[in-house]
């Protein structure tokens, strides 16, 4: 790939916008790559630089298309900054939230592509569910009873011996994890209260601590899991009384706790009088092992334990549910009223619907084969291309890879480089609670185009090489 490839197919498609009427969409990038003789990244290279000069925009899965130069008169909204006061956070919206269009390598992710997901079984479900009474009925607050069995009876399969196993009165049907740690932070924790969290860890709780107004105590953490002793500190110093945690192919990290972690970090909790609030959101993703839920160790109601179904499912599907036992399940009872009253009686149908078809195993069977795949292709094309990058451990499940680069690395740069490559990544410092401890990718491989891995790990690599050279001038 060339810049002066990349330069020709921008001025051809300049003089083609010249001519073209506004709004007009541009021809496809298959139909480029065979016109000029290039490769879909460099075509891609060429329309970023239309869009960056405003010649064109980009509609994530539909095309893009001739900017229509229409003026109009500039809002006045200044009145807006006395009335709002300042923001309770001013965390940006993570990469993993970003859509880009179909024609990109996306490695950013925080979901698995439709080709992953049981999207015949879903489709089934709507349409059952658009027949029944679902579709008028209001929902109890803490879910439809048969959901409520459901996620109990999935906990209780998996519980020690010797441990009384949740009942589907524990449990409370959320419309998806991120409302859960909401809920669980707030009803829990609270406001100017700590709460102890692993870093890195999930961005999406980060989120939620700084919304719930918790004072967020990091806890460093690893592809090993959390140091029980530095765990143990954090107690003390802070006297804090909970500890967010995932012990099952976390993100960003991958780490799978090992069973006598979990019974350390239990002791210490115990120790404390302090709740675990268990994220096991990426419970469906096994690949070489299967989730161990501190839940499954704990009938003392310590465990606040949230399960979701959103990503294994559909992200249409925003159903999760949160099990916990005693006053706690009671507190979380009322926050969720307060917050969502319900979740929709459809969603929770279609949810049902497909978790409990005798197909949904089947899939899960073929997901964890195709996960492991595609974690495989993307580790050799990392471990090819990425010379000076380091994994910091092939994850036994989940759906992310945890790439520390040199700490010279300019991240805004080599994120900036790949995406005008094609190649979508999210810097990993919007996975760290405090100060990162360095330079770090999370890369998703259970994105679109699996094939092109091996053409953005290239991409990545010389993206890395060039950031450095150029620190190393400064």
């Amino acid at each position: 790939m060339s810049d002066d490839s990349s330069s020709r197919i921008v001025a051809s498609l300049r003089r083609w916008i010249a001519s073209a009427p506004p709004g007009a969409q541009l021809p496809s990038t298959r139909s480029l790559v065979v016109e000029h003789s290039a490769s879909p990244v460099t075509v891609q290279k060429a329309l970023r630089v239309l869009v960056s000069q405003g010649v064109v925009e980009s509609r994530p899965g539909v095309g893009t298309f001739v900017r229509e130069n229409t003026s109009v008169r500039a809002n006045d909204y200044r009145w807006q900054t006395a009335a709002l006061g300042a923001p309770v956070t001013r965390l940006k919206l993570p990469a993993a939230l970003q859509s880009p269009s179909n024609d990109v390598v996306s490695l950013h992710s925080g979901y698995p592509d439709r080709t992953l997901l049981p999207e015949k079984l879903v489709r089934s479900a709507f349409a059952r569910a658009a027949r029944s009474d679902a579709i008028v009925d209001r929902p109890p607050t803490a879910g439809l009873p048969e959901l409520q069995s459901w996620f109990a009876r999935e906990l209780a399969s998996i519980t020690s011996p010797g441990i009384n196993p949740p009942s589907s009165s524990d449990v409370t049907v959320i419309p998806g994890s991120q409302t859960g740690l909401s809920t669980a932070f707030r009803a829990l924790v609270g406001a100017g209260r700590p709460l102890l969290m692993e870093s890195p860890t999930y961005w999406g709780a980060i989120l939620a601590a700084a919304q719930a107004g918790v004072d967020v105590v990091p806890v460093p953490s690893g592809f090993t899991g959390p140091d029980p002793e530095e765990l143990r500190r954090a107690f003390e110093s802070t006297g804090a009384r909970a500890f967010y945690a995932q012990p099952n192919f976390a993100s960003p990290t991958g780490a799978l706790w090992k069973p006598e972690l979990a019974e350390k970090v239990l002791k210490i909790a115990e120790q404390h009088g302090a709740f675990i609030i268990e994220d096991d959101s990426a419970h469906d993703f096994g690949i070489s092992a299967h989730p161990s839920p501190l839940a499954a160790r704990d009938d003392t109601g310590r465990v606040v334990y949230s399960r979701a179904l959103t990503k294994s499912v559909s992200p249409a599907v925003r159903v999760a549910a949160i099990i916990a036992r005693g006053p706690a399940r009671e507190r979380i009872i009322a926050d969720t009223s307060a917050e969502s009253m319900y979740v929709s009686s459809i969603l929770q149908t279609v949810a049902l619907d497909v978790v409990t078809q005798p197909a949904w195993r089947t899939h899960l069977t073929r997901l964890h084969s195709q996960l492991a795949a595609r974690r495989d292709l993307l580790v050799t094309s990392i471990e090819e291309h990425v010379p000076t990058g380091k994994l910091e451990g092939i994850p036994a499940g989940g759906l992310n890879l945890w790439l520390r680069l040199p700490d010279e690395t300019d991240l805004d740069v080599v994120v900036s480089e790949c995406r005008s490559a094609g190649v979508i990544v999210g810097a990993g410092d919007g996975y760290f609670p405090a100060e990162p401890t360095g330079k770090y990718l999370r890369l998703n491989f259970a994105g679109r185009n699996p094939g092109d891995y091996p053409i953005a790990a290239r991409e990545i690599g010389s993206a890395v090489e060039r950031s450095r050279s150029s620190t190393s001038r400064l």
